[in-house]
Parts: structure tokens; sequence; C-alpha cells
């Protein structure tokens, strides 16, 4: 298991202009097929149920597997590498998120065990969301928040990296980026490296943040050393990153600043060395991107998309950013967040 580490702060590299002539790393071998795709759907049009479901890449099939109450939204689905199961966070109205299970064809969802069990001090207010399998299946990053509430800049106090057992057990904390920095912002939406050896996570700061309300891409060992800026802060990088299965490139979407879900950001990919950002979308874009991420064989990218005053769909793309096409066809619903599995084994 990893071991915590304490990291310093990222450093302000908003004025730093991306490498484009660096070498690409040596490419992975890549024998994974594709699967389906698993999607979040909001199930009203205020935005408040939310569901997880499962559609294939051209469209058909789709399947509702989870069963959200009111008022709450299932997010943030990560196929297992078996493409047998689905995590996904679960969070109510008016309370914290938790992790769940949920199996690929359906059937009863499993919340998987809380690290908090009392009302310890670092208990107040805990809050576990945006799970990521390991490439072995046997470990689960996550983002785990936790403190007191800063209702006037909507803040909670620590917001940190997690990876534990896939059963919930041993959780170690990756990261010490909000340790002496409370209320200075969120880290969530870790994705691994297809060897297991690293994760790239998106860290969004708040109102006292360095810089304030920004947000950027960092690599981590999966020992919790190592940690590095990936993004400069003016990209706007954030949400989920995309490793792509050979190794070779980090897929990302960049959001403007303003409201959630405002047009105008887009989908790129960087090396991971930070070397080569490359746009795969058009700007400037009066549409809102959403999550992107690579299909198992490399050879494609799912991601959402939603012109401006319309409802997200889910959309495919080659991984050069041509042949887009159009895989969901549903107008009444917003669906974002996909992430396509590999064909269960």
């Amino acid at each position: 298991m990893p071991s915590a580490a304490e990291n310093g702060p990222p450093a302000d590299s908003a004025s730093a202009a991306p490498v484009v002539d660096a070498a690409a790393p040596a490419a992975l071998a890549v024998t994974a097929r594709n699967g389906l795709i698993a999607t979040r759907v909001f199930l009203d049009p205020g935005r408040t149920t939310g569901a997880i479901f499962t559609v294939a890449p051209d469209g058909s099939g789709k399947q509702q597997l989870t069963q959200p109450s009111a008022d709450s939204v299932d997010d943030h689905p990560d196929w297992s590498p078996d493409g047998r199961t689905i995590a996904f966070d679960r969070r109510a109205a008016a309370g914290r998120a938790r992790l769940w299970t949920v199996g690929a064809t359906g059937g009863e969802a499993r919340q998987v065990p809380q690290i908090c069990q009392d009302e310890a001090p670092d208990c107040l207010n805990e809050d576990e969301s945006t799970p990521a399998f390991s490439p072995d299946g046997k470990l689960i990053a996550f983002s785990r928040a936790w403190g007191a509430l800063d209702d006037q800049q909507n803040q909670i106090q620590y917001s940190d990296l997690f990876v534990m057992n896939a059963d919930g057990s041993n959780a170690q904390r990756l990261t010490m980026l909000t340790n002496d920095k409370p209320y200075s912002g969120r880290v969530d939406n870790a994705t691994w490296s297809p060897d297991g050896t690293q994760l790239a996570f998106a860290y969004r700061t708040g109102a006292t943040g360095q810089p304030a309300d920004s947000t950027a891409i960092f690599v981590i060992n999966a020992d919790g050393t190592g940690m590095r800026q990936l993004t400069p802060w003016a990209l706007r990088a954030g949400d989920r990153p995309s490793w792509s299965p050979d190794g070779t490139h980090i897929l990302f979407t960049t959001y403007p600043a303003g409201p959630d879900y405002a047009p105008g950001g887009g989908i790129y990919t960087v090396h991971p060395d930070g070397s080569a950002v490359t746009a795969l979308t058009p700007a400037p874009s009066d549409t809102f991107y959403g999550v992107a991420a690579y299909s198992p064989d490399g050879q494609q990218v799912i991601f959402a998309q939603a012109p401006s005053g319309a409802n997200a769909e889910v959309y495919t793309m080659k991984a050069d950013g041509s042949a887009v096409t159009q895989v969901t066809n549903t107008p009444e619903e917003w669906e974002s967040r996909p992430v396509w599995g590999r064909a269960a084994q």
C-alpha cells in the first residue's frame, strides 16, 4: 500500500509556457477491447437527481444501473479493469458524498466502508468522492474532504487525495495540499497511469488559494512522492484527466472562469512530462465540453458536450480529435462524465 507523504504547496506556474518540442515517452503495448460506456445522467431539469447508466458505443442498449433517491446524485463513475464493476459516489442534497459500487449489468449497489465510523474531529463533515480503480483492480484512489465548513466561501476546511484497498480498508493519505492551508481548495478526480506507478488529479483552488479560484492538473507517484504540477493555472484544466492506455498522453478538459457548465472550454492532451499541449477541440467555442476519457484500446475519446442553451450529450472522436460522432440522443436529459470500460473478462 502507498504510504502518506507530506507535500508542499504547488508552484504557481500561470506564466509558464508549455514546452511543445519534447519527445513523447515510450508507448506501452495495448491489447484491451472496448466495452460499454458508463455515464452520469441527470433525471430532472434542475439536475438535483442523477443516476449511473451504461450504453453501447453505438448508442444502443442504454440501461440505468443505480436507483438514487430523489434529490441524490450518483456521479463520477469509474470501471474496474475487468469490466465487471463500476465505482461511483452518491451525494444527497443535504449530505456528504459516499463511495459505492455496482455491477456492470445492474443489481444492488453496495456502499464501500467509509474511513470515519465515529465523531472524531477529523471526521467532521467527512466527504468521500471521485473513486478510481488502479490498473490491477486492487486499489481505489479517491478524494476525501473533512473539517469545518465556510458557507460564505462554499469551501470545506481540508481536502486531499487518498488511496485504499478496493474493499475500503487501509486508507492512506497521498497529498497534503490543504494541510497547512485550510479552505484553500479541493483535491479530486484522480486517474491512474497504465502501469499503476503514478496518478494524475485535479486541484481546484478557492477564494483563499494561490492563485485564487483556478484549477490545474497535477501528477504524483503512487507512493505519495514526487508531486508536480502538469498544466499551468492559466489553462484552467480541471475535473478528471484520463491517461492514454499506452501511457504517452494525458487527456483533460479546460473550464472557463464563472459558473459550472458555462461554455468556452476545450479538450486537450499533454505528455506526462508536461510537454506538447495540444487542443483536440476548436477554440474559441460557444460549446460546453465536459469530462473526456480514452477508450480502452486508445484509438478513440469519449466526451460530453452541450451547445449553448442545450443539454449535454455523449460523443466520441478519434484520439486526434477527428471524426466526431454523437452517441446519445436524449435532449431532455443531461448526460456527462462518460468513461469507457473494457469488454468484460
